[in-house]
């Protein structure tokens, strides 16, 4: 069943697949400890209860260059990946650098990156968005919020690429693959323990002094609990909002009508990125742990066992949408888990919302003519969902 996913003829679409798999139920054991969630209501349960979390960092040896440990030789996770109440006082650490003051502040910026962007594909004529817009402008974004230096940045877009095509399930990624991003993570490591050692001595305003220097009551971020933090805004601040941006401009492109709607009326980009989060997500899936026996659905789970929880497939449940399969970013928008759900709801949301809404909008007002210039293609990963090409022709 999963092995379909990695079918090249299945990347295109793999709603088909999901709609194929939910029709016979919407959680179907997938072989061993392994539980396809599909369904929305279902994804939700697993998503909210605390009975689904993640599994205990495992102990390793405190040398290894690859993973940060703590004093009793546990791997340090970021606190995407932690049970309360680890999860719960890290996310409020990390929350009070990360605030919507700090992103709002962003907005100018991001216009100003996306005039540029906009302004060479106009120069281009025709151009391959994805290395014209959708991917320099999160890495740039990203990179500036953490105070990284521009001559920088080209090694900081490698790594979060790198680091992206590993975060499917470890059992259907190559070896090389998962090398390059051990890689990746080693240099990313090495070079952000420099930098925090660079802003403890001469703080900046950017978010990375802010990270060191952010406590609560007296608790501070450890060096480690630092280091894969920066690792998540890495990869989550830039992969996901470049898929939202190519997915998005893709899908928008091949219902005309929308796109001239969003041309006509900036106003509709908000309702446009939400339609965009549920029609083509950009993240497909997330995993969960039993942590105690449970039953999603159908399907009894022992403690132990994994749900390997579908986004696409949950945004597009015809028990949820009436119309599930419908590109409209006139509706109103609809419920979709693209950025999880419960005590896991995605910190950096109200960023990419912002990116994808301002993208979108300026894109369609200055180049209402935009059309596709060839087939797109598409990243391999199965995980987080995007275009490697998508060639456009600007016309106005």
């Amino acid at each position: 069943m999963l092995g379909e996913l990695l079918n090249p003829e299945n990347r295109p679409d793999p709603y088909a697949l999901y709609a194929q798999w939910r029709e016979k139920s919407p959680v179907v054991r997938v072989g061993g400890p392994f539980v396809a969630v599909l369904g929305h209501a279902e994804a939700e349960q697993v998503l909210r209860g605390a009975d689904f979390g993640h599994p205990e960092p495992e102990v390793i040896a405190d040398d290894d260059p690859d993973h940060p440990v703590d004093a009793q030789g546990r791997v340090v996770r970021a606190f995407a990946f932690l049970n309360p109440p680890d999860h719960t006082r890290l996310r409020r650490l990390v929350s009070k650098a990360f605030t919507p003051r700090v992103i709002k502040d962003l907005q100018p910026r991001i216009e100003a990156l996306t005039t540029a962007a906009i302004d060479q594909i106009v120069d281009a004529g025709e151009t391959n968005l994805m290395d014209t817009l959708a991917v320099p402008l999160p890495v740039t974004v990203i990179a500036e919020l953490l105070g990284v230096p521009i001559e920088d940045r080209e090694r900081f877009g490698a790594w979060s690429a790198a680091m992206a095509r590993a975060s499917d399930p470890g059992f259907l990624l190559p070896p090389e693959v998962v090398e390059k991003a051990a890689t990746a993570r080693r240099e990313f490591i090495a070079y952000f323990r420099d930098l925090a050692a660079a802003r403890r001595r001469t703080p900046g305003e950017d978010l990375l002094s802010a990270l060191v220097a952010v406590s609560d009551e007296g608790e501070m971020l450890s060096e480690g609990e630092l280091l894969v933090t920066l690792t998540l805004l890495l990869v989550a601040g830039h992969e996901t909002t470049t898929n939202l941006i190519g997915n998005g401009v893709l899908a928008l492109l091949r219902h005309p009508e929308q796109y001239a709607a969003l041309a006509q009326d900036g106003s509709l980009a908000e309702g446009a990125v939400e339609e965009i989060l549920r029609y083509d997500s950009p993240i497909q899936l997330t995993m969960r742990t039993a942590l105690t026996p449970s039953t999603i659905g159908d399907v009894d789970m022992a403690a132990g066992d994994t749900a390997l929880v579908f986004f696409g497939a949950a945004n597009r449940d015809p028990r949820t949408h009436q119309t599930p399969d419908t590109f409209d970013i006139t509706h109103p928008p609809a419920r979709h888990l693209t950025f999880g759900h419960g005590i896991h709801f995605c910190l950096g949301a109200p960023l990419a919302r912002m990116e994808g809404r301002i993208v979108l909008r300026e894109l369609a007002r200055r180049i209402p003519d935009l059309r596709l210039a060839g087939e797109p293609e598409w990243a391999s990963t199965v995980t987080l969902r995007g275009l490697s090409s998508l060639p456009v022709a600007a016309t106005s």
